[in-house]
């Protein structure tokens, strides 16, 4: 009976001690340690012991888990653990935007040999040269997007 109390503190223990703690280790530590109580009641008391066991160690984890995460990210404390802001951004810029600087002239900020960064209207950007290398410097003409750049040729 005391080992299967202590696998089932140890994995509270765990899942409280997960919270300070980035990844999912401690949490299928403590999963596994509820588990093994679980194994460990079936072997000493046998079947209604270990069912009785695995209901105990369900209803213990379920608590454990609503705690963790539905509780306690509204506390004051809590707060601190868990994140609450998003960040709205996107990788390249939408596909509208790229579009109203096809035809436009820009700038070759660096060497482009293919690809390096043109200036158009005092922005930086990527760019893929169709053209081959184009030095510093040289003027060129937005013909369209290519995944995460612009496609430029010279004038």
């Amino acid at each position: 009976m005391t080992t299967i109390l202590l696998f089932f503190v140890l994995g509270i223990v765990l899942l409280v001690l997960d919270l300070f703690m980035p990844g999912v280790v401690l949490s299928l530590l403590g999963v596994f340690a509820i588990l093994a109580g679980t194994a460990s009641a079936f072997n000493q008391f046998g079947v209604g012991g270990g069912l009785l066991a695995f209901g105990s160690g369900a209803v213990l984890l379920t608590v454990a888990l609503y705690i963790e995460y539905t509780l306690l990210p509204k506390t004051r404390w809590g707060k601190k653990f868990f994140l609450h802001a998003a960040i709205d951004g996107t990788s390249q810029a939408p596909a509208a935007e790229t579009a109203a600087l096809t035809g436009r002239e820009a700038v070759a900020l660096t060497p482009l040999m293919p690809s390096g960064q043109i200036e158009l209207d005092g922005k930086r950007y990527e760019a893929l040269s169709l053209d081959g290398h184009v030095a510093k410097g040289a003027r060129l003409k937005v013909t369209g997007a290519q995944n995460f750049s612009l496609t430029v040729a010279k004038l």
